[in-house]
Parts: structure tokens; sequence; C-alpha cells
């Protein structure tokens, strides 16, 4: 996982993106379609049209971060909405990152409520 600050907010760019696109062709995104800065910190994530590949675009404050992730079996979990973004928290773009549905996580182990 890539060390973020704590406090970094992080937004799936929902529907499909040109994976093609790099860290200019990405950056346009997230002015254009995002409403976002590219340089404010945050952690923007794309996902391609088949699914299975993701690509995170991050500025660690002395350039812009380009990191990819190509599943070998499955696909990401992503918004059905083809617009806008939709804010995670670390621990659900960590979930993402392994294959995991972040939107409905379920706990193997519920706590006892007696003492």
């Amino acid at each position: 996982m890539i060390p973020l600050p704590p406090l970094t907010r992080i937004f799936l760019a929902c529907g499909a993106t040109d994976m093609r696109k790099g860290f200019d062709g990405l950056a346009v995104l997230v002015q254009q379609a995002l409403q976002q800065s590219p340089h404010s910190g945050a952690l923007f994530a794309f996902r391609g049209k088949r699914g299975d590949l993701v690509k995170l675009l991050w500025y660690d404050g002395q350039g812009l971060c380009l990191f990819s992730k190509r599943l070998d079996r499955g696909r990401f979990v992503w918004p059905s909405t083809a617009t806008g973004s939709v804010a995670m928290t670390a621990a659900q773009l960590s979930m993402l990152l392994e294959g995991i549905d972040w939107r409905r996580p379920e706990r193997t182990f519920t706590p006892s409520l007696a003492g």
C-alpha cells in the first residue's frame, strides 16, 4: 500500500477511463470532470473499461505520482454511476486494491456483548 498521510482525501472517478492516459491526461480529468486540483494532495483513482486495471494519481508535495495495478483474475469494484466521484477512506482503498467489495465488507467475528 502507498504510505499516504493520515488525512489524505481519496476520490474514485466514476465511470470508465481511457487507460492510455498518463500524468497529464488524468490531471486534466481531475480538473474538468471531478472539479478538483490534481495538486491538492488528494489521491484520485481511475478504472479502465474492462475493470481489471486501476490507476492512482497523487501529488506527494514534490510532484505527481502515478501508480497502476492490474488484477490477474476478477475486477475492481466500482460505483455504477457514470459521472462524478465517490469519496472513500484509506481502509476502503486498501480493500479495493485487493479486489474486495469495499462497499459492503463483512466482519467474520462479532464481539460478544457479554462482559
